[in-house]
């Protein structure tokens, strides 16, 4: 939440839950929408608004000169005057051939804007997600939920929302002064009822209906994308499911996350049926009202039966443009949901340091020729468990270091504040820049594309030769991959294709190819067998390799200067490599 001014501090309480939209949707919308308005793409953006503002003048003057020709040819009909219907009737064909094209450009230019703007907006909340490892940041410590689904479906919904409110908005208030015009010169006793009857809906509109009704939309959005994501968890993780023949819980699971979103669907469909009642009420009246008030002057001669129905268009169409808020309040309702979501997700994303811990003090960082750790406290990210304390070890180029320990003392995690993503704690870590250094994890990532970016991964798609990547297939044992599924440039979900030991082998030849002067091992050779794992440590040594591995067999100790062992009461020794035997 962003501090309130000054100003609205001073605002009664009641009167901000009354009116939320100027103290809460307001100061986010804009904090969201303004940038692209302003930005590099603002004379476009601009340009298209303004077109739409001139197919809207030409679809209220249309709508104008429609209602007259419904007056005239109604008139003509209760005066059984022939000619004077059908001029009428021919008249209303060509204002609707003209009307046509201008209706239909109008969404064609409406739709291209809401794209646009989508496309602006979806890039610079990309950006902020994977700039300094928001989208890591996000998913471990858990600040929003369903990052993915605000980025992938709530700025679409912001962006084609907000165009169909303003450009209703500027529509309606054409239709306001064109119509009026028209009520004024025939009635302007249905002038002053029009506007108490669309003040005093509106207000038992916000009154009755406004804050709770915007909760539950915000609860629902909340709840399918959960719902979504149980099912997307299990279609990632179909064969661990089946492994363990556990569709029963993760059935609970997922029918456990549907009836949450099924349970406040009902609570909000309850709060709409008394809104339904409340705007079907008051759109009906329309009907009536406008007939009885002129229904005098029409019976005694004074206005015709056409000058009525026309009294009545307009009254309906002014209607409608002041009570925007009465008709679309369901909808905002939604869209207020909506912008809450979507500024939540814009100021976590805002810079990193943002994203620290609060609770205690923070590793430090700095770039250095190697790597060395300096009184490092490392604590679990939400400071309840200190893993390792007062640890300092350097590892100088052609040097390598392996951590042991019994499971669940801190090694992976001591890994992840090697590499950064980890800080909870104290001390400093000096390393090398990133692009000196190479992560390989026990269960590696393969990304959806071709072999050729899976062997340049995380670099993009270079000028590497053919000879060359084919020749690291074969140096990690993999010399048939590329023959086996076409090329190097077909494309494949390489996750579900190749055993985990194909894939831990893959990853090694990322680093063969790059050659990084420190490669971060964390188990990366757990599903190889010994013969494997020999040549690869190999292979990496004589590349020379600065390794920084976890591993729990004893023949890796010989490819390590130095073993770090964590004992798992926060304490450590660190052993030459040489006669290290474990247990010892």
């Amino acid at each position: 939440m962003v501090p309130a001014s000054a100003g609205l501090h001073r605002v009664p309480l009641r009167i901000m839950k009354i009116n939320p939209f100027a103290y809460h949707l307001w100061q986010r919308f804009w904090a969201i929408a303004s940038p692209y308005w302003r930005g590099d793409e603002r004379l476009r953006a601009w340009g298209l608004l303004a077109l739409l503002v001139v197919l809207l003048l030409g679809q209220t003057r249309f709508a104008v000169m429609l209602n007259e020709q419904t007056g005239e040819f109604t008139s003509a009909l209760a005066a059984r005057d022939e000619t004077r219907f059908w001029d009428s009737i021919q008249f209303c064909v060509v204002l609707l051939l003209m009307a046509v094209p201008i209706f239909a450009f109008y969404f064609y230019v409406r739709d291209t804007l809401g794209i646009h703007w989508r496309r602006w907006l979806t890039n610079r909340f990309l950006e902020s997600y994977f700039s300094h490892r928001q989208y890591y940041e996000l998913n471990a410590s858990a600040i929003i939920d369903n990052p993915d689904q605000r980025i992938a479906e709530d700025i679409s919904t912001f962006c084609s929302r907000s165009l169909y409110f303003l450009l209703i908005f500027i529509g309606s208030f054409l239709q306001l002064i064109a119509f009026s015009r028209v009520l004024w010169s025939i009635s302007h006793e249905l002038v002053y009822v029009l506007v108490v009857y669309a003040v005093s809906g509106t207000l038992i509109a916000i009154v009755f209906f406004g804050s709770r009704l915007m909760s539950l939309n915000f609860q629902q959005i909340r709840r399918e994308a959960d719902f979504r994501y149980s099912l997307l968890r299990v279609r990632d993780n179909a064969e661990s499911i089946a492994f363990y023949r556990g569709e029963a819980q993760e059935l609970h699971q997922v029918r456990r996350r549907f009836s949450a979103a099924f349970k406040n669907f009902k609570q909000l469909i309850r709060q709409q049926l008394g809104l339904n009642f409340f705007q079907y009420a008051y759109s009906l009246m329309n009907i009536v009202l406008p007939s009885a008030i002129v229904a005098s002057q029409v019976l005694s001669g004074e206005l015709e039966v056409g000058r009525a129905v026309q009294a009545a268009g307009a009254f309906a169409a002014v209607l409608s443009a002041i009570s925007l808020i009465v008709e679309n309040f369901e909808s905002l309702s939604r869209f207020t949901a909506g912008v809450d979501r979507l500024d939540t997700l814009a100021r976590v994303l805002g810079p990193a340091a943002e994203l620290q811990p609060r609770k205690g003090s923070t590793i430090q960082s700095a770039e250095a020729p190697h790597l060395a750790l300096q009184n490092v406290t490392l604590h679990t990210p939400n400071y309840e468990r200190i893993l390792v304390q007062n640890l300092s070890v350097v590892v100088k180029p052609g040097e390598s270091l392996l951590i042991v320990g019994d499971s669940g003392c801190g090694k992976s995690s001591l890994l992840r504040a090697i590499a950064g993503l980890w800080y909870a704690g104290s001390g400093s870590i000096l390393r090398p820049p990133a692009s000196e250094m190479l992560f390989l994890p026990q269960q590696p990532y393969m990304q959806f594309g071709t072999l050729r970016s899976q062997l340049l991964y995380p670099h993009k798609t270079g000028t590497v030769p053919d000879t060359r990547l084919l020749r690291v297939l074969e140096q990690v044992n993999l010399p048939d991959l590329a023959e086996r599924f076409g090329s190097l440039d077909v494309e494949m979900d390489w996750e579900k294709v190749l055993s985990i030991g194909e894939q831990q082998r893959l990853a090694f030849a990322r680093v063969l190819l790059f050659q990084p002067r420190y490669a971060i091992l964390d188990e990366a050779t757990s599903a190889l067998d010994s013969a494997n794992e020999a040549a690869l440590y190999g292979l990496l040594l004589e590349a020379g390799t600065t390794l920084i591995s976890i591993a729990h067999r004893a023949a890796v100790v010989r490819y390590h200067t130095q073993v770090l062992e964590l004992t798992g009461d926060t304490g450590w020794r660190l052993h030459p490599a040489a006669g290290y035997h474990f247990g010892q």
